[in-house]
């Protein structure tokens, strides 16, 4: 397992709707984005608060220490309030960590595959991508525990994404404790671990209720994938108050805007609504799943909203995502180098959409026989 230099990490943006449309000859509204891992739908409690007259004059500021969302995150967590982190978005969340623990010359563990940003916020602070390969598919992508452990001494962050985007699958308790642990028994000078929870409530197993035994560890959320909430970015940390204390002295002032803090207070508060959301996408999901398989290409297993799909070689895999981008289906790609070279990802989004999935799927499939 390699080591990986400090070097220039660049996010892949995803192309827009219009810049796919033209490039396609397509309406930009009938483009269906697959690859962002978000509902085909928002969350109507959003719809509801913006049409509340309830706003302060849009000319201030925000409330700097987001209260309404900390309460709701702590009520909804089972946690104090001083023990979350509210950030724009999970992603600015992970950028605090990364600010706050990681230094430059550092290094940083992470399994890979996984979330891209990870790779991207520790060459930005010129610390070092220290690099382990997951267990294979049939082993369920579960983390090199033994590998992690080993790297340990000497680091100063683990990120670990459980259920991991972009396979689908999650770390067993077990394997994660055992982290935990190895790090811990390194005392003061033991790595943060990190455990990005983003898809926590397609398969609510949290480490949020042992927060109290490990100070290293930070549980990160958001309100972009369950609670269909992407565009207005807001994500939270759970840690021990220490933690959170060291993070707040990283934070930016007023990244979230009054109506985004106001829609995830409402949100979160009324969880049992996205709940039921996720229950309706499960099944949803495992309709699609059955359906693949159907044609022949089965997606490996997932407790997520979207399913990883081994489509063969990476030629072929090319050849689908180009003809479901016809169809104005964006899937989630993997170049050639990629340790998921030859797979496509697709977000589950609802029948309507999947539908047209399903159909541009078979369609090439049966192109291709």
């Amino acid at each position: 397992m390699a080591t990986i230099a400090p070097a220039p990490q660049v996010y892949e943006w995803e192309p827009s709707n219009d810049t796919i449309a033209d490039r396609y000859g397509l309406d930009p509204r009938t483009v269906m984005r697959f690859d962002l891992n978000t509902p085909a739908e928002a969350n109507p409690i959003a719809a509801e608060v913006l049409a509340a007259p309830i706003w302060p004059s849009l000319s201030e500021y925000p409330d700097a220490d987001y209260a309404r969302i900390a309460d709701a995150a702590a009520a909804y967590n089972g946690v104090d309030p001083t023990e979350i982190l509210v950030g724009a978005g999970a992603d600015e969340v992970l950028d605090t960590i990364a600010k706050a623990f990681l230094p430059t010359g550092g290094r940083a563990i992470v399994p890979i595959p996984t979330y891209a940003m990870y790779a991207v916020h520790t060459s930005q602070r010129g610390a070092t991508l220290d690099a382990v390969l997951r267990r294979p598919a049939a082993e369920g992508f579960g983390t090199d525990v033994d590998q992690v452990i080993a790297r340990l001494p000497g680091a100063n962050v683990v990120w670990l994404c459980s259920p991991n985007n972009p396979t689908g699958t999650a770390d067993t308790r077990e394997d994660l404790l055992r982290t935990l642990d190895a790090a811990a028994d390194l005392g003061p000078d033991g790595p943060m671990v990190v455990v990005d929870e983003a898809y926590f409530e397609f398969a609510p197993a949290s480490l949020i209720p042992v927060r109290d035994r490990y100070p290293g560890l930070i549980v990160v959320r958001t309100v972009s994938k369950a609670f269909a909430l992407a565009g207005i970015r807001v994500g939270y940390a759970v840690a021990q108050r220490p933690t959170i204390a060291r993070l707040e002295s990283y934070r930016p002032p007023n990244s979230i805007t009054s109506l985004s803090a106001t829609i995830a207070a409402a949100a979160i508060t009324r969880a049992d609504e996205t709940h039921a959301r996720v229950r309706a996408t499960i099944t949803e999901r495992e309709r699609v799943a059955a359906a693949l398989a159907a044609v022949g290409l089965p997606a490996l297993p997932s407790i997520t909203n979207f399913l990883l799909i081994p489509v063969g070689e990476v030629a072929a895999a090319e050849d689908l995502t180009e003809a479901l981008l016809r169809s104005g289906i964006v899937p989630r790609t993997f170049g050639a180098a990629h340790p998921l070279a030859g797979h496509i990802r697709v977000t589950v989004r609802g029948q309507v959409q999947d539908d047209r999935l399903l159909e541009a799927v078979t369609a090439w499939k049966a192109n291709r026989a």
